[in-house]
């Protein structure tokens, strides 16, 4: 089991550490019991096919390799 590595470890911080340790304790408690999930299992998202569709245009335009405008001082 896990508590007996983490009391272990937390003995030997500085008071001041353990402090640290537990405000975020407190934090992890206070925001998984709202949402009353795992965050080590978060949920798996359902993914769609063809979400991207239409947002690459093929063939690339002829000037596509040309340098930008925005560039042109860069380049000289």
């Amino acid at each position: 089991m896990v508590q007996p590595i983490i009391l272990e470890k937390l003995e030997q911080l500085s008071e001041s550490l353990q402090t640290e340790v537990l405000h975020y304790i407190e934090f992890l408690s206070e925001r998984y019991s709202k949402t009353n999930s795992d965050p080590i299992e978060p949920r798996a998202k359902k993914r769609r096919s063809g979400i991207l569709k239409g947002t690459f245009v093929l063939p690339l335009p002829d000037d596509f390799d040309e340098p930008l405008e925005d560039f042109k001082e860069y380049m000289e």
